[in-house]
């Protein structure tokens, strides 16, 4: 691939809430400051989704959500609200300005999570830390250098 084809291209984490994707929004948004610029309900969709894809009454769950945390966009779904969600093998990495931004958003972060290693200075950062969130989403806080 050269460097024109490489342009404009980006990775964005999709994250699939299986019926708890409103109620992660609303934490975020709480917790990190996010805002949606874009949420589309099942029952908003121009497109009915195929059958047993989504179980009866999930009409108002989340089909996509687009939030943004700082400069990132963070997408989201209900996807087959089956109450499944599980987040393994990757962390969503904050990275902050300062050591008291690091704890603010930790502390928010792991309200009601588990955090994994505590806020502490480290080698390569003055704060850096490793938490769960209540929905089971892996984030690590680092203050950069």
């Amino acid at each position: 691939m050269d460097k024109n084809q490489a342009a404009g291209q980006q990775v964005q984490p999709y994250l699939f809430f299986d019926g708890k994707c409103e109620e992660a929004i609303d934490f975020y948004k709480k917790a990190l400051g996010a805002k949606v610029d874009m949420l589309m309900r099942f029952k908003d969709s121009p497109e009915p989704p195929p059958p047993g894809m989504v179980p009866p009454g999930s009409e108002n769950k989340v089909m996509h959500a687009a939030m943004r945390i700082g400069d990132s966009t963070v997408m989201a779904t209900d996807g087959g609200c089956q109450g499944n969600a599980a987040f393994e093998g990757f962390s969503l990495t904050l990275t902050v300005p300062n050591e008291a931004e690091a704890d603010r958003r930790f502390a928010a972060l792991a309200e009601g999570g588990q955090v994994r290693m505590p806020l502490a200075k480290t080698f390569f950062s003055p704060r850096f830390g490793m938490l769960s969130d209540k929905f089971g989403v892996g984030w690590m806080v680092i203050v950069a250098q």
